[in-house]
Order: C-alpha cells, then structure tokens, then sequence
C-alpha cells in the first residue's frame, strides 16, 4: 500500500512511520518538524520512505502527495489540552479544519484511518464504561477538535477512526507530558509525587499497540470501515491512584500523596470497553507493567523535559 501519514514524526508517528515499511507499505510522511526531532531518521534507508516538510494545511503541499496515496493516515495535531489552549486558532485549523480538508480532497476509493481521544467522553457515569455508543462530551477544545475530526472522516464510508486511551511508552519523538510517562519519569528522578483528585480513571495504551492497531485495520479494512473503535487496555481502567501503586511495585522507594485540596485541571473521569475492537480479533502485545520497564530504562537516557509538547 502506499500510505501518507500527516503528522508522521511525532510521538505516533515515529513509531508507526518505521513499523509501516518494515512491513513492506510504502510511507510518505508529511510534517512541518516544528520540535526540530530527528525522529524519521533511522527511516531513511527504506527506498518506500518519502519525506516532506511543510504544513497540513496548505492545499498546495497536500494534493499532490494525494495522487499516490491508497490509505490516509492523519496524525497532524496539537495534542493535548495546554498545548490547544496555548494556540487556539491552530489547535482548530490543524486538528478538525486539515482533516476535513483531507476528506474534501481525497477520492471515495481513498481510505482514511484517523485516529482521535477517547478523552471525547468527558466525564462518565461511575460504574458504567463507555463504548462507541456512548455520547460524546467533550470537555476540552482539544477533544472537541478531534472529535469534530472524527465526524468529518466518518460521513465518508471509506474510513475507520480508532479512539486512543491515554498513550504510554518510548519512543524516537519522546512525550514526558502523558500521564504515564509523566508518573514514572518523576518516580525515576523525583521518587516523590503529588496527587489531585486521585480517583480520576482513565484507560491506556501502549505506542507500539498503536502501531499493531493501524496495521490491523490496514489488513481488515473491509470489515471495520464505517465505525469507531476504543484502543485501549482492557484491564487497564485505571484510577491515578492506582497507577501509582503499579509504578510502585517496579519502583518501591517511590512516594506519592494525594492533595486534600486543588483540582486536576484536565477533569477526564471514566472507565472504557475496547470490546468492538477485540472482537475484531485484535490483541495488545503490551501490559501497563511492560510498558513501566521499558520506560524505567528510557529515563536512564532522558533526564530533561525537552520532549513533552508543553
């Protein structure tokens, strides 16, 4: 397949960009590189690597990397809730205004594989998990964006959109931001951390799992497209609290306490099914505890903050 990947050296993308051609697709990767990571650069030795640079949202730079694309893959985004507030505008014209230009430009028989937040769901009903069917609520600009993306890649028919849990793991364009990844860099360095509202739960998911999933779709493509699937750990509905004590056990010199007063300022609490795209018949290959080690040894390397998108 000849795959276009917007967005493709980032956090997602330069684990999915090296995973795609080492099974033998063909990647075009377009990215404006605006952390200035060489994240791509073990890719170049690939003959079916393209890479370009410039911005998603320039029609000009868009269409003719189109021509040859059999499957889309728009990665291009502010990601996460600061980074959004801080730019508003191009939190808006990136994340919902490039895809939608994407589903205008790309032809019927193009396939696009979009993926987005789980954080849509806001805030769930307690004991009650969310599936596709769940309505979503947004409480965020950034979920509202990706969630406008969303609509706009499944009024095609030719699409698929996967609903990431909160991401963790290493990776060529590292993210200390992400909760787990934040959680065990300060148990490393800090041994200590700060709760508030310990008992928010989220769900997660592991970068190379993301990888594996667009991959899974790429070759069931006729059988998932035209829905929604939830990506994430099944047995990883996880309160912050919780977290902690898993890292705990990799890491038992580590402390946390949780604040009796102040507030989370991402207010994210629910619990997730990844049943529809179980049934499909994908499985993650890596548990929350895999994930820890792997970054326990990441954070033997990586001793400043450089990496997080805020």
């Amino acid at each position: 397949m000849n795959i276009l990947i917007t967005g493709g050296a980032g956090y997602l993308g330069s684990v999915m960009t090296p995973h795609l051609l080492s099974k033998g697709h063909h990647v075009t990767v377009l990215d404006n590189f605006m952390f200035r990571q060489n994240s791509l650069a073990d890719c170049c030795h690939y003959e079916g690597f393209q890479v370009v640079r410039g911005d998603c949202r320039d029609q000009a730079t868009v269409k003719p990397l189109l021509k040859k694309a059999d499957i889309i893959i728009p990665l291009a985004a502010l990601v996460g809730a600061p980074l959004c507030n801080d730019d508003k505008e191009a939190a808006e014209s990136v994340n919902h205004g490039a895809v939608k230009t994407l589903c205008e430009l790309s032809s019927p028989d193009q396939r696009i594989i979009m993926p987005i937040t789980n954080s849509g769901y806001g805030v769930g009903e307690e004991g009650k998990f969310c599936t596709e069917e769940t309505p979503l609520r947004p409480i965020t600009l950034y979920g509202k964006t990706k969630v406008a993306a969303e609509e706009a890649v499944l009024s095609r028919n030719n699409s698929v959109s996967f609903r990431l849990a909160t991401v963790f793991g290493m990776a060529p364009r590292m993210r200390l931001d992400l909760l787990v990844n934040d959680f065990v860099y300060r148990a490393v360095n800090d041994r200590a951390l700060l709760i508030f509202e310990g008992h928010f739960k989220r769900n997660y998911i592991h970068v190379r799992d993301i990888a594996r999933v667009f991959e899974h779709a790429i070759n069931n493509f006729e059988s998932m497209k035209g829905q929604p699937y939830n990506a994430g750990l099944e047995e990883a509905n996880l309160s912050k609290l919780e977290l902690c004590t898993k890292i705990q056990t990799h890491l038992p010199k580590f402390v946390f306490v949780e604040a009796e007063v102040g507030e989370d300022p991402d207010k994210r609490d629910y619990i997730v099914s990844n049943q529809r795209l179980l049934n499909t018949g994908f499985e993650t290959e890596w548990d929350l505890d895999r994930g820890i080690q792997e970054l326990i040894k990441g954070y033997t390397i990586i001793r400043n903050t450089i990496y997080s998108n805020v």
